[in-house]
Formats: C-alpha cells, structure tokens, sequence
C-alpha cells in the first residue's frame, strides 16, 4: 500500500461515507474510514507508526 491509502480508493472508485478518530494513549490518533462501492462495503484504518516515520493502514471488508 502507498503512503496515501485514502487518495489511492478513491481513485480507485471508492467513495467516503463516514469518518471518525480516536485518541489512542493520548498521543496517538486512529483515524477510522467508511468506503462505499458498488454495494461493499469497507473500514479503512489509519494511524501513526509507533516507532519510526509512516503510517500503518488495514482494511477490513464490511
């Protein structure tokens, strides 16, 4: 997956349908997708690395 996951499923056709963030520890934030799609569904999640530079992206199908 590239550095820009989100930008990366809406070209891809995908559209936002909700969004979300939550405070992980305090210092960290989990930032929560909701893609629609020609009837599927998926939950894109995003957060900061914990050691090092980047994010840690996962899909789930809905």
């Amino acid at each position: 997956m590239s550095d820009r996951p989100l930008s990366d499923l809406v070209r891809q056709g995908w559209t936002v349908v909700a969004y979300s963030a939550t405070d992980m520890s305090g210092e960290t934030y989990q930032h929560n997708v909701l893609l629609t799609r020609q009837g599927q569904h998926r939950i894109l999640t995003l957060r900061k690395k914990m050691l090092g530079d980047g994010l840690v992206a996962t899909e789930m199908e809905v």
